[in-house]
């Protein structure tokens, strides 16, 4: 079954269930490197807001031979679960006074956001770009809304302004965190489909102690990497210079380079896991990146 068949019987199938008075329809959702996501929205009468529930991984269960009828409980499970049930007031983002204090920035690749790049005002940085974003709160949960080029042209703001915004709202609204690798692979160690990947961490800390590099929330934390002064202290407990590997958009992992030939095997296995272990939306970049103690800076291998 293809996805257009899918979604077409789950929306049919939720609008029967939750009645006259609700909108339901799918969309199609780009999200970051292109990948597109099938969102289902269900609007009930009066309400300017609608949770969206992203039906690719249902049919992926489906496909695996979860019923049919399962599949729709959950979904409608979802929609109870991420409801508000609450008209949002968004007149506020009009106002650029009501928003700079929530203004963030995050790391994403350029090679694979070509046509979002031209929509939305960045900084590049290495092959990545730095990009903004308002980090909601409120009726909504938590989340965020991309910063585009029409939003900046409204609020008769620029990118330097965006970034300076950025610099000191994002390290105070989600501040850095360090941990090492065991911690994060113990905690994943039950039920976890990436076995494969961490015997091969387990393997190269062995060798080299390796840290996880994100915010406290582990959400869009690889720009913590920009975060002033946060390389020179890794460095500084590091002992020395160290190679960076860009897990995902929301974390990196930071290995002491011991001069022990690991460039090629460390590029390789990060084109390897951004295919096969990341989800595609997920991936930061394929580069391998170091940092040089000695003058500051981070540069490509």
């Amino acid at each position: 079954m293809n996805m257009e068949v899918f979604t077409d019987m789950i929306s049919r199938e939720v609008r029967k269930r939750l009645g006259e008075g609700v909108c339901v329809e799918v969309r199609k959702v780009m999200k970051n490197n292109g990948t597109i996501r099938h969102g289902l929205m269900a609007r009930r009468a009066g309400c300017n807001v609608a949770p969206t529930i992203y039906l690719d991984t249902y049919l992926e269960a489906y496909k695996q031979g979860i019923p049919f009828g399962a599949i729709v409980r959950r979904v409608l499970d979802a929609y109870q679960e991420d409801w508000g049930g609450e008209s949002v007031d968004m007149g506020f983002f009009r106002s650029f006074e009501q928003v700079r204090d929530r203004i963030c920035c995050r790391l994403i690749g350029r090679e694979r956001n070509g046509a979002l790049l031209e929509e939305i005002p960045h900084i590049e940085f290495l092959d990545l770009a730095v990009c903004f974003y308002y980090a909601y709160r409120g009726g909504l949960g938590d989340g965020m809304i991309q910063i585009n080029n029409s939003h900046m042209e409204m609020w008769g703001s620029n990118m330097m302004e965006l970034l300076a915004l950025s610099k000191r709202n994002t390290p105070r609204l989600f501040p850095w965190a360090c941990c090492g690798i065991e911690e994060v692979l113990t905690e994943t160690a039950d039920g976890s489909d990436d076995a494969d990947f961490r015997c091969i961490l387990e393997a190269l800390c062995e060798e080299v102690p390796m840290k996880i590099l994100s915010n406290e929330r582990r959400i869009q934390g690889a720009v913590c990497m920009l975060y002033p002064g946060v390389l020179k202290e890794m460095a500084d407990r590091i002992g020395g210079d160290f190679f960076i590997i860009p897990s995902s958009v929301h974390e990196v992992i930071l290995l002491p380079d011991t001069d022990k030939g690991l460039n090629e095997a460390l590029k390789q296995l990060i084109w390897e896991v951004n295919r096969t272990k990341v989800a595609p939306e997920e991936v930061l970049s394929d580069a391998l990146y170091r940092y040089d103690r000695a003058n500051g800076r981070v540069m490509t291998v």
